[in-house]
Protein backbone atom coordinates (compact mmCIF):
# COMPACT_ATOMS: atom_id res chain seq x y z
CA UNK A 1 0.00 0.00 0.00
CA UNK A 2 0.95 3.51 -0.99
CA UNK A 3 1.95 4.94 2.85
CA UNK A 4 5.22 5.24 2.99
CA UNK A 5 5.14 8.88 4.86
CA UNK A 6 4.95 9.71 8.40
CA UNK A 7 3.50 13.10 9.13
CA UNK A 8 2.04 15.21 5.72
CA UNK A 9 1.16 15.09 2.52
CA UNK A 10 3.03 16.33 -0.28
CA UNK A 11 2.33 19.78 -1.75
CA UNK A 12 2.72 19.87 -6.04
CA UNK A 13 2.73 22.75 -8.11
CA UNK A 14 1.46 21.78 -11.13
CA UNK A 15 1.33 24.44 -13.49
CA UNK A 16 4.44 23.87 -15.54
CA UNK A 17 2.37 20.61 -16.53
CA UNK A 18 -0.47 22.24 -17.58
CA UNK A 19 1.58 24.67 -19.93
CA UNK A 20 2.66 22.23 -21.85
CA UNK A 21 -0.49 18.91 -21.19
CA UNK A 22 -0.40 18.92 -25.09
CA UNK A 23 2.76 18.18 -26.02
CA UNK A 24 4.04 15.27 -27.18
CA UNK A 25 7.11 16.03 -26.04
CA UNK A 26 7.04 18.02 -22.35
CA UNK A 27 9.29 15.75 -21.00
CA UNK A 28 11.91 18.17 -22.59
CA UNK A 29 10.91 20.63 -20.21
CA UNK A 30 12.80 21.17 -17.12
CA UNK A 31 9.44 22.21 -14.90
CA UNK A 32 7.63 19.22 -16.43
CA UNK A 33 10.44 17.24 -15.83
CA UNK A 34 10.43 18.14 -12.00
CA UNK A 35 6.43 17.81 -11.53
CA UNK A 36 7.09 14.05 -13.13
CA UNK A 37 9.15 13.68 -10.46
CA UNK A 38 7.12 14.89 -7.68
CA UNK A 39 3.88 12.85 -8.86
CA UNK A 40 5.50 9.48 -9.25
CA UNK A 41 7.29 10.02 -5.17
CA UNK A 42 4.13 11.48 -4.08
CA UNK A 43 2.27 8.30 -5.74
CA UNK A 44 4.85 5.43 -4.53
CA UNK A 45 4.88 6.72 -1.06
CA UNK A 46 1.45 8.18 -0.41
CA UNK A 47 -1.33 7.86 -2.79
CA UNK A 48 -2.71 11.46 -1.48
CA UNK A 49 -1.20 14.98 -2.58
CA UNK A 50 -2.15 18.70 -2.45
CA UNK A 51 -2.63 19.91 -6.09
CA UNK A 52 -1.49 23.94 -6.25
CA UNK A 53 -1.15 25.50 -9.42
CA UNK A 54 -3.98 23.75 -11.21
CA UNK A 55 -5.69 26.69 -12.75
CA UNK A 56 -9.36 26.69 -11.27
CA UNK A 57 -10.27 29.77 -9.38
CA UNK A 58 -10.09 29.82 -5.40
CA UNK A 59 -13.38 31.70 -6.05
CA UNK A 60 -15.09 29.15 -7.94
CA UNK A 61 -13.98 26.92 -5.52
CA UNK A 62 -15.52 28.32 -2.88
CA UNK A 63 -18.41 29.55 -4.69
CA UNK A 64 -19.32 25.32 -4.84
CA UNK A 65 -19.18 25.46 -0.94
CA UNK A 66 -20.67 28.38 -0.47
CA UNK A 67 -23.85 27.42 -2.69
CA UNK A 68 -23.73 23.92 -1.11
CA UNK A 69 -23.66 24.84 2.58
CA UNK A 70 -26.26 26.79 1.36
CA UNK A 71 -28.17 23.28 -0.02
CA UNK A 72 -27.88 21.60 2.81
CA UNK A 73 -29.04 24.01 5.53
CA UNK A 74 -32.37 23.75 4.08
CA UNK A 75 -35.51 22.02 5.82
CA UNK A 76 -34.97 18.00 5.36
CA UNK A 77 -38.51 18.02 3.21
CA UNK A 78 -36.97 20.65 0.65
CA UNK A 79 -33.67 18.59 0.14
CA UNK A 80 -35.43 15.54 -0.14
CA UNK A 81 -37.74 16.55 -2.96
CA UNK A 82 -34.15 15.27 -5.20
CA UNK A 83 -34.07 12.61 -2.80
CA UNK A 84 -31.98 9.65 -4.23
CA UNK A 85 -34.19 6.37 -5.08
CA UNK A 86 -33.32 3.02 -7.58
CA UNK A 87 -35.84 4.23 -9.88
CA UNK A 88 -33.90 8.07 -10.29
CA UNK A 89 -30.86 6.13 -11.14
CA UNK A 90 -29.11 6.15 -7.66
CA UNK A 91 -28.73 9.70 -8.17
CA UNK A 92 -30.00 12.89 -6.13
CA UNK A 93 -29.95 13.42 -2.61
CA UNK A 94 -29.17 10.76 0.58
CA UNK A 95 -30.22 11.21 4.32
CA UNK A 96 -27.74 11.10 7.15
CA UNK A 97 -27.63 7.44 7.64
CA UNK A 98 -28.08 6.10 4.63
CA UNK A 99 -24.71 5.57 3.61
CA UNK A 100 -22.79 2.40 4.48
CA UNK A 101 -18.86 2.26 4.60
CA UNK A 102 -17.80 -1.86 5.02
CA UNK A 103 -21.33 -2.36 6.57
CA UNK A 104 -21.41 0.20 8.91
CA UNK A 105 -23.12 3.38 8.63
CA UNK A 106 -21.63 6.95 7.84
CA UNK A 107 -22.56 10.23 9.24
CA UNK A 108 -23.28 12.33 6.34
CA UNK A 109 -25.63 13.27 3.80
CA UNK A 110 -24.54 14.14 0.20
CA UNK A 111 -25.87 14.88 -3.50
CA UNK A 112 -24.57 11.72 -5.74
CA UNK A 113 -24.46 12.21 -9.62
CA UNK A 114 -22.93 10.15 -12.49
CA UNK A 115 -21.88 11.13 -16.39
CA UNK A 116 -25.35 11.17 -17.96
CA UNK A 117 -25.42 9.10 -20.62
CA UNK A 118 -28.25 7.70 -23.52
CA UNK A 119 -30.41 5.44 -22.55
CA UNK A 120 -29.24 1.81 -23.26
CA UNK A 121 -25.72 3.26 -23.93
CA UNK A 122 -24.41 0.27 -21.56
CA UNK A 123 -26.80 -2.44 -21.69
CA UNK A 124 -28.03 -3.95 -19.16
CA UNK A 125 -25.07 -2.83 -16.54
CA UNK A 126 -25.80 0.81 -17.01
CA UNK A 127 -29.50 1.05 -16.67
CA UNK A 128 -28.87 0.97 -13.35
CA UNK A 129 -27.15 4.43 -13.26
CA UNK A 130 -29.65 5.74 -15.97
CA UNK A 131 -31.29 9.00 -15.88
CA UNK A 132 -30.53 12.68 -15.17
CA UNK A 133 -28.87 13.87 -12.30
CA UNK A 134 -31.14 15.85 -9.72
CA UNK A 135 -30.22 18.87 -9.29
CA UNK A 136 -31.84 21.14 -6.66
CA UNK A 137 -33.89 24.76 -7.32
CA UNK A 138 -32.67 26.10 -4.26
CA UNK A 139 -30.20 27.68 -4.57
CA UNK A 140 -30.83 28.98 -7.61
CA UNK A 141 -28.40 28.37 -10.84
CA UNK A 142 -26.57 25.88 -8.67
CA UNK A 143 -26.71 23.15 -11.59
CA UNK A 144 -25.13 25.75 -13.65
CA UNK A 145 -22.35 26.61 -11.47
CA UNK A 146 -21.82 22.58 -11.23
CA UNK A 147 -22.21 21.91 -14.82
CA UNK A 148 -19.19 24.63 -15.43
CA UNK A 149 -17.14 22.75 -12.20
CA UNK A 150 -17.44 19.29 -13.48
CA UNK A 151 -15.84 20.47 -16.67
CA UNK A 152 -13.18 21.96 -15.20
CA UNK A 153 -12.46 19.21 -12.78
CA UNK A 154 -12.97 16.84 -15.83
CA UNK A 155 -9.70 19.00 -18.02
CA UNK A 156 -7.65 18.83 -14.97
CA UNK A 157 -7.55 15.08 -14.11
CA UNK A 158 -7.15 13.94 -17.85
CA UNK A 159 -3.90 16.44 -17.38
CA UNK A 160 -2.76 15.51 -14.11
CA UNK A 161 -2.92 11.47 -15.09
CA UNK A 162 -1.27 13.30 -18.58
CA UNK A 163 1.63 13.39 -15.85
CA UNK A 164 1.35 10.00 -13.67
CA UNK A 165 1.50 8.48 -17.23
CA UNK A 166 4.76 9.98 -17.67
CA UNK A 167 5.71 9.30 -14.05
CA UNK A 168 5.26 5.69 -14.81
CA UNK A 169 7.33 5.72 -17.82
CA UNK A 170 4.79 5.82 -20.49
CA UNK A 171 3.90 8.45 -23.00
CA UNK A 172 1.52 11.15 -21.95
CA UNK A 173 -1.01 9.87 -23.19
CA UNK A 174 -0.70 6.05 -22.39
CA UNK A 175 -4.39 5.86 -20.31
CA UNK A 176 -6.17 7.37 -23.53
CA UNK A 177 -8.16 5.48 -26.12
CA UNK A 178 -9.89 2.31 -24.82
CA UNK A 179 -9.61 2.81 -21.45
CA UNK A 180 -9.87 6.35 -20.56
CA UNK A 181 -10.62 7.89 -23.91
CA UNK A 182 -14.28 8.37 -22.95
CA UNK A 183 -13.94 9.01 -19.33
CA UNK A 184 -16.96 8.28 -16.52
CA UNK A 185 -17.42 10.37 -13.34
CA UNK A 186 -18.76 10.32 -10.86
CA UNK A 187 -19.68 13.37 -7.92
CA UNK A 188 -20.74 13.20 -4.35
CA UNK A 189 -21.42 16.96 -2.58
CA UNK A 190 -21.60 15.52 1.05
CA UNK A 191 -21.97 17.16 4.33
CA UNK A 192 -21.21 16.29 7.54
CA UNK A 193 -22.78 17.92 10.74
CA UNK A 194 -20.57 19.10 13.55
CA UNK A 195 -20.99 17.21 15.98
CA UNK A 196 -20.82 17.08 20.04
CA UNK A 197 -19.21 13.86 20.94
CA UNK A 198 -15.55 13.08 19.07
CA UNK A 199 -14.50 10.33 16.71
CA UNK A 200 -18.12 10.49 15.04
CA UNK A 201 -17.42 8.49 11.58
CA UNK A 202 -18.37 10.88 8.66
CA UNK A 203 -17.07 8.23 6.30
CA UNK A 204 -15.37 5.19 7.47
CA UNK A 205 -12.24 3.77 6.08
CA UNK A 206 -11.92 2.88 2.21
CA UNK A 207 -9.92 3.54 -0.67
CA UNK A 208 -11.54 4.91 -3.68
CA UNK A 209 -12.63 2.55 -6.76
CA UNK A 210 -12.10 4.55 -9.67
CA UNK A 211 -8.71 6.51 -10.95
CA UNK A 212 -8.33 9.90 -9.47
CA UNK A 213 -10.26 11.80 -6.99
CA UNK A 214 -10.22 15.74 -6.12
CA UNK A 215 -11.48 16.85 -3.02
CA UNK A 216 -12.56 20.60 -2.49
CA UNK A 217 -12.90 20.76 1.15
CA UNK A 218 -14.33 23.68 3.44
CA UNK A 219 -10.91 25.46 4.86
CA UNK A 220 -11.56 25.63 8.20
CA UNK A 221 -12.03 22.21 9.62
CA UNK A 222 -9.31 19.19 9.50
CA UNK A 223 -11.55 16.07 8.76
CA UNK A 224 -10.03 13.95 6.03
CA UNK A 225 -7.25 11.38 7.50
CA UNK A 226 -5.11 9.28 5.42
CA UNK A 227 -3.65 5.78 7.15
CA UNK A 228 -0.01 5.65 7.23
CA UNK A 229 2.34 2.61 6.68
CA UNK A 230 2.53 2.93 11.18
CA UNK A 231 -1.22 2.26 11.07
CA UNK A 232 -1.37 6.50 12.32
CA UNK A 233 -3.91 8.59 10.53
CA UNK A 234 -2.65 11.61 9.44
CA UNK A 235 -4.85 14.66 9.10
CA UNK A 236 -5.26 16.34 5.25
CA UNK A 237 -5.24 19.42 6.72
CA UNK A 238 -7.10 22.44 4.68
CA UNK A 239 -5.10 24.46 2.48
CA UNK A 240 -7.30 27.28 0.70
CA UNK A 241 -7.05 26.92 -3.11
CA UNK A 242 -5.74 23.83 -3.47
CA UNK A 243 -7.44 20.34 -4.35
CA UNK A 244 -6.34 16.99 -2.63
CA UNK A 245 -5.98 14.58 -5.26
CA UNK A 246 -5.51 10.49 -4.60
CA UNK A 247 -5.60 7.51 -6.42
CA UNK A 248 -7.98 5.11 -6.90
CA UNK A 249 -8.32 0.97 -7.29
CA UNK A 250 -8.44 0.99 -11.01
CA UNK A 251 -5.33 3.03 -11.29
CA UNK A 252 -3.73 0.46 -9.18
CA UNK A 253 -4.39 -2.08 -11.45
CA UNK A 254 -3.79 -0.02 -15.15
CA UNK A 255 -0.41 0.34 -13.77
CA UNK A 256 0.28 -3.25 -12.84
CA UNK A 257 0.36 -2.73 -8.51
CA UNK A 258 2.78 0.38 -8.91
CA UNK A 259 0.99 2.68 -7.70
CA UNK A 260 -1.59 1.92 -4.55
CA UNK A 261 -4.51 3.74 -3.15
CA UNK A 262 -4.32 4.27 0.32
CA UNK A 263 -6.81 4.10 3.03
CA UNK A 264 -8.76 7.51 4.11
CA UNK A 265 -11.32 8.34 6.25
CA UNK A 266 -12.93 11.45 7.56
CA UNK A 267 -13.80 12.23 10.95
CA UNK A 268 -15.70 15.90 11.66
CA UNK A 269 -14.46 16.42 15.33
CA UNK A 270 -15.73 20.11 14.86
CA UNK A 271 -19.04 21.79 15.94
CA UNK A 272 -19.49 23.21 12.21
CA UNK A 273 -20.95 21.65 9.18
CA UNK A 274 -18.34 20.65 6.64
CA UNK A 275 -18.84 19.97 3.43
CA UNK A 276 -16.49 18.05 0.56
CA UNK A 277 -16.93 17.93 -3.08
CA UNK A 278 -15.34 15.07 -4.22
CA UNK A 279 -15.10 14.73 -7.84
CA UNK A 280 -13.97 11.26 -9.40
CA UNK A 281 -12.72 10.53 -12.34
CA UNK A 282 -12.97 7.00 -14.44
CA UNK A 283 -12.02 5.09 -17.07
CA UNK A 284 -14.41 4.10 -19.66
CA UNK A 285 -17.53 3.22 -18.43
CA UNK A 286 -17.23 -0.54 -20.31
CA UNK A 287 -13.58 -0.55 -20.15
CA UNK A 288 -12.20 -4.03 -19.09
CA UNK A 289 -9.47 -2.77 -16.76
CA UNK A 290 -6.36 -4.61 -16.51
CA UNK A 291 -2.85 -3.82 -16.23
CA UNK A 292 -1.75 -2.10 -19.48
CA UNK A 293 1.01 -3.67 -21.45
CA UNK A 294 3.60 -1.16 -21.18
CA UNK A 295 3.45 -1.58 -17.12
CA UNK A 296 3.62 -5.30 -17.39
CA UNK A 297 6.79 -4.74 -19.28
CA UNK A 298 7.89 -2.22 -17.47
CA UNK A 299 7.87 -3.70 -14.32
CA UNK A 300 7.71 -7.44 -14.70
CA UNK A 301 9.57 -8.92 -11.38
CA UNK A 302 8.61 -5.68 -9.51
CA UNK A 303 7.33 -7.40 -6.28
CA UNK A 304 4.65 -4.85 -6.47
CA UNK A 305 3.45 -5.62 -9.21
CA UNK A 306 1.87 -8.42 -8.08
CA UNK A 307 -1.95 -7.11 -10.27
CA UNK A 308 -3.86 -10.14 -12.07
CA UNK A 309 -6.82 -8.81 -11.52
CA UNK A 310 -9.32 -7.77 -14.44
CA UNK A 311 -12.91 -5.77 -13.79
CA UNK A 312 -15.29 -3.79 -16.52
CA UNK A 313 -15.51 -0.81 -14.43
CA UNK A 314 -19.21 -0.19 -15.00
CA UNK A 315 -19.84 -3.37 -13.36
CA UNK A 316 -17.09 -2.53 -10.73
CA UNK A 317 -19.43 0.60 -9.91
CA UNK A 318 -22.70 -0.58 -9.86
CA UNK A 319 -21.62 -3.48 -7.48
CA UNK A 320 -20.21 -0.92 -5.45
CA UNK A 321 -23.48 1.75 -5.63
CA UNK A 322 -25.69 -1.12 -5.10
CA UNK A 323 -23.96 -2.54 -2.28
CA UNK A 324 -23.41 0.74 -0.42
CA UNK A 325 -27.62 1.90 -0.60
CA UNK A 326 -28.46 -1.61 -0.45
CA UNK A 327 -31.37 -0.23 2.98
CA UNK A 328 -31.88 2.58 0.28
CA UNK A 329 -35.73 2.18 0.51
CA UNK A 330 -36.18 1.65 4.04
CA UNK A 331 -33.92 5.06 4.85
CA UNK A 332 -36.33 6.90 2.09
Amino acid sequence: MATNFKSHLPIIDISPLLVKCDDSDMMKDAGVAEVVRKLDQACRDVGFFYVVGHGISESLMNKVKEMTHQFFELPYEEKLKIKITPEAGYRGYQRIGVNFTSGKQDFHEAIDCYREFKQGKYGETGKVLEGPNQWPENPQEYKELMDEYIKLCTDLSRNILRGISLALGGSPYEFEGKMVGDPFWVMRIIGYPGVKEENVIGCGAHTDYGLLTLINQDDDKTALQVKNLAGDWISAIPIPGSFICNIGDMLKILSNGVYDSTLHRVINNSPLYRVCIAFFYETNFDAMVEPLDIFKEKYPGDKRSQVSKRVVYGEHLVNKVQTTFANLVEHN
